[in-house]
């Protein structure tokens, strides 16, 4: 099998053309070979795009010894490459569990605040089609939704700052490719490596999954196809938000006309509304399942139901209204 080629000129600029919309581009790099050759990448390319301004921010994550270190690393790189650099602390204890989802949130959490604080409208990492086939396949061990098997997205808005990822279809074989060619070095980082971690598990299971035909191309196909599903199951949900929804000055309400929907619309809808009432809870998808089923068995049946969920009261009135209410407010149409 030959080596894997290096991006060509031509290449990084359509993967970077997207930045072009934005006037300040801050990338995120932790010092690992993705990261790195996204920053030496992103600085070769810049040079051609005098309205452009790159900055780049590393998280000392502090649940390693080595982590300043590291952040300083990347500082230092990122400054013979004539770009700015901020290391981003995090503060606070270690966490017993959940390191890697600890780690995760810490690091956008501070990655998006840098970004606001800079006027940066877009926040690059280097998430590649090999990141995409994992985070498919652990969503399929996890039974997730369209939504979940969708995968990442190349870019995603979240407020005054898109998160955008170039890479997704570029295997991370081109990318160490790039590294080499462009004479940069890298970070090992351990936990890559360390089989705690359920990604690290399905990571060394690539060979065994690819000859049952899980290979990285066809994981990122069905996420392709799960999000095209997605998006278009979720445009469906909010015609009907809008066809359902009662006027009324207290909390969320909608018609009885909503449970003529399919199933997944109704579930859909009852997402978009809970997340309306109360914005900062995330509520699984087998408590909504649960909780669709249940509203739509108690409306088949013209029986009243009361529930909470995410922070939020829900409650189908004997007129077939479903009303949903911030938990202690009071509200809702019956």
């Amino acid at each position: 099998m030959s080596a894997a080629a290096p991006l060509g000129e031509a290449e990084i600029a359509a993967l970077f053309e997207p930045l072009n919309a934005f006037g300040h581009v801050l990338a995120a790099v932790s010092g690992g070979s993705d990261s790195m050759a996204l920053m030496g990448l992103l600085a070769q390319w810049a040079r051609a795009q005098p309205h452009l301004t790159l900055s780049i921010a590393t998280v000392d994550h502090g649940f390693r010894p080595e982590a300043r270190a590291e952040a300083e690393f990347v500082a230092q790189t990122a400054a013979a490459l004539g770009l700015s650099c901020t290391i981003l602390t995090r503060e606070g204890p270690v966490p017993d569990s959940g390191l890697q989802e600890a780690a995760r949130e810490a690091r956008y959490d501070l990655l998006y605040g840098c970004a606001r604080a800079i006027d940066a409208r877009v926040l690059v990492t280097a998430h590649h089609a090999d990141d995409q086939a994992e985070t498919v396949l652990m969503r399929l061990c996890h039974a997730s939704g369209p939504s979940g098997l969708a995968g990442m997205r190349s870019d995603m808005p979240r407020g005054a700052v898109t998160l955008m990822r170039p890479f997704l279809n570029v295997p991370k074989a081109r990318l160490a490719a790039s590294l080499v060619e462009l004479g940069l070095e890298s970070l090992n980082d351990p936990s890559n490596a360390d089989p705690r971690f359920e990604r690290v598990r399905l990571r060394h299971l690539g060979d065994v999954l690819a000859g049952f035909g899980l290979t990285r191309e066809r994981l990122g196909l069905l996420a392709k196809r799960a999000a095209r599903a997605d998006a278009a199951l979720d445009r469906a949900a909010e015609t009907a938000f809008v066809r359902h929804r009662l006027a009324g000055p207290n909390g969320m309400a909608f018609a009885g006309t909503l449970f003529g929907e399919p199933r997944e619309i109704i579930l859909r809808v009852l997402a978009k509304g809970l997340a309306r009432t109360v914005s900062d809870r995330q509520v699984r998808l087998e408590r909504l399942e649960d909780l669709t089923e249940a509203l739509c068995r108690a409306y088949g049946r013209r029986e009243t139901l009361g529930r909470t969920l995410g922070g939020a009261v829900v409650r189908l009135s004997p007129a077939g209204w479903l009303s949903l209410d911030a938990e202690g407010s009071r509200g809702g149409q019956g």
